[in-house]
């Protein structure tokens, strides 16, 4: 996905924060990442481009961005994946034993949302779910244990 639809920077700028050199160089690597991409390979990603940034300055801003909802993040086992926000939330399904990401449209859980929000008077603040499971290739090895 990428973040040329929208002006990060002046997004940045309107919740009254600045938008650095370091930021700019991070929303890009998730970028070039096409999709979900961990710290690491963002952090090699910058660092080809200005080697004095260190992974605390990496892991920092990606805190930053995922709070100001510009960057989301889903952690699969002792990985946690980061890529653009979209303009509508999105869902994955992830396997749990081969890792393995399909994405799923946030139609189909509108109506879960909508449902709590309705029974339990509790508004999601959600906008990246990810629902673990096994996948199909994986299920068969699952159900022959």
């Amino acid at each position: 996905m990428t973040h040329n639809r929208l002006d990060f920077a002046s997004l940045m700028r309107e919740r009254g924060f600045r938008a650095t050199p370091q930021r700019q160089m991070i929303l890009d690597a998730i970028c070039d990442g096409q999709g979900h991409t961990t710290p690491e390979q963002i952090y090699q990603r910058v660092r080809a481009a200005a080697p004095a940034v260190n992974r605390a300055t990496i892991y920092r801003t990606l805190d930053f961005l995922c709070e100001l909802r510009l960057v989301v993040a889903i952690r699969v086992g002792d990985l946690t994946y980061y890529e653009i926000a979209g303009d509508e939330p999105h869902h994955h399904l992830v396997c749990r034993t081969c890792g393995r990401m399909t994405q799923v449209d946030h139609a189909m859980v509108a109506s879960f949302v909508e449902a709590i929000d309705r029974m339990h008077h509790f508004r999601i603040d959600m906008d990246h779910l990810g629902l673990f499971g096994l996948c199909e290739k994986c299920r068969p090895a699952e159900d022959t244990r």
